[in-house]
């Protein structure tokens, strides 16, 4: 059950110049749904992308780092291929191997080298890939690209998804307009330690291979790397960015130009929206909860804070019953790893609600208008700290008795 999130209409997902996508059913887990997806990119197409830290991480991930390392101006990225129902993690190198099988297969069909295709997974760790059931639609999603896609594209992504996650946006940049298209998925094991699901945006702007990365990593921490569902990382999770360039605009190469931050606004945007998605379908969620902590020394600090309090089981589940409890936010505020953080001069906000100042239960707080504030389906938690003038802000659910049936449920 999505907190205050609908499926997108497919009207309003924009083609994106030089990109193309196709999907297929060839039940890799399950019949009848949408489990691969390819993303045809035109020739001129530079990519960007970022991985799981997870030290366990996929055969995909490493034969997708191993590729895009590879790519240069001789050999751009051509394509990228994602399966569900299937993380190929945990499979040693008869996974990578099989990795290997779908990029090769694809560039024979391609044409192409398999050096330009990058692989990704979602699914069940440690269950073996069916690989012949990927080589066999292959062909299947060749033959049904099209520009137009994005909608089937989103879904084809889904996991333990509700609701498929997809927006588009146009900006005008150089008298040209400019369209970005992303896609995401994800809904349980979600922290931030980039990455944290599966996202793909694609815009047809024309911007240099530097500034493309540059631009990637910063969107990333401002909105995948600010989200946590459960505090796990997975081991498959990559976010892509894709320039085709077609828009016709001067290409962007200065990162202090106009053209450079409205861009990264506008994608920035999408991602956040894309994120928020994540924590609105997070597994069994019923409330989408803000945590905004203020005046902090760092942002380090800051960040330690805000993901103590949204992972933590305690603080989720109060806010799933909907009890004031809120000592259990003081102490994740305490062991969040600030060792000389001064409790005196802390102040704790539910919405407008002063709940501590002066290290203890504000005069002017009563449990009703805690309740109150709890009983909502989207709440903010604010955190003052008083110690400096930085401030971040993460975004996180609550756990339910369904988040335990999901996961129990999930190889099921």
């Amino acid at each position: 059950m999505a907190v205050n999130l609908t499926p997108p209409l497919p009207e309003l997902l924009l083609p994106v110049r030089g990109v193309s996508l196709g999907i297929a059913e060839v039940g890799i887990k399950k019949a009848n749904r949408k489990d691969l997806l390819l993303i045809a990119l035109d020739q001129n197409a530079k990519v960007a992308a970022v991985f799981t830290q997870n030290c366990f991480c996929a055969a995909p991930v490493t034969v997708a780092k191993e590729h895009l390392l590879d790519s240069n101006s001789k050999l751009p990225i051509k394509a990228l291929i994602i399966n569900t129902g299937n993380a190929n993690a945990g499979n040693g190198e008869t996974g990578v191997t099989c990795a290997r099988s779908t990029c090769s297969e694809l560039a024979r069909l391609l044409d192409c080298d398999s050096r330009q295709i990058l692989p990704f997974s979602t699914g069940v760790i440690m269950e073996p890939l069916p690989l012949e059931r990927i080589i066999f639609g292959l062909p299947l999603v060749i033959a049904n690209l099209k520009s137009d896609n994005w909608f089937a594209a989103s879904q084809a992504i889904m996991t333990t998804d509700t609701v498929p996650k997809a927006v588009s946006r146009q900006i005008v940049l150089d008298d040209k307009v400019i369209t970005i298209t992303g896609i995401a998925k994800g809904s349980g094991m979600i922290h931030p330690n980039m990455a944290t699901m599966l996202g793909y945006i694609a815009t047809d702007v024309a911007i240099s291979q530097p500034l493309l990365e540059l631009m990637m990593r910063s969107v990333v921490d401002n909105s995948f790397n600010r989200i946590t569902v459960d505090g796990d990382t997975s081991t498959n999770d990559a976010f892509v960015l894709i320039a085709t360039g077609y828009a016709g605009n001067v290409e962007i190469s200065d990162n202090h130009s106009a053209e450079f931050r409205a861009l990264q606004d506008a994608i920035q945007e999408l991602a956040i929206q894309l994120a928020q998605a994540i924590v609105r379908d997070g597994e069994g969620a019923t409330k989408f909860i803000t945590i905004n902590v203020e005046k902090g020394v760092s942002l380090d600090e800051c960040a330690k804070v805000a993901h103590a309090i949204a992972r933590s089981p305690l603080v989720k589940t109060a806010f799933f019953a909907s009890d004031p409890n809120l000592g259990r936010i003081l102490a994740a505020i305490g062991y969040a790893g600030i060792n000389d953080l001064d409790v005196s001069r802390l102040q704790l906000y539910l919405d407008n609600v002063l709940v501590v100042e002066n290290g203890s239960r504000a005069q002017s707080y009563c449990e009703q208008d805690g309740q109150r504030v709890m009983k909502q389906p989207e709440i903010i938690v604010k955190v003052i700290l008083n110690r400096g003038q930085i401030s971040m802000t993460t975004w996180t659910c609550d756990f339910s008795y369904d988040y335990i049936k999901i996961n129990a449920d999930y190889r099921s």
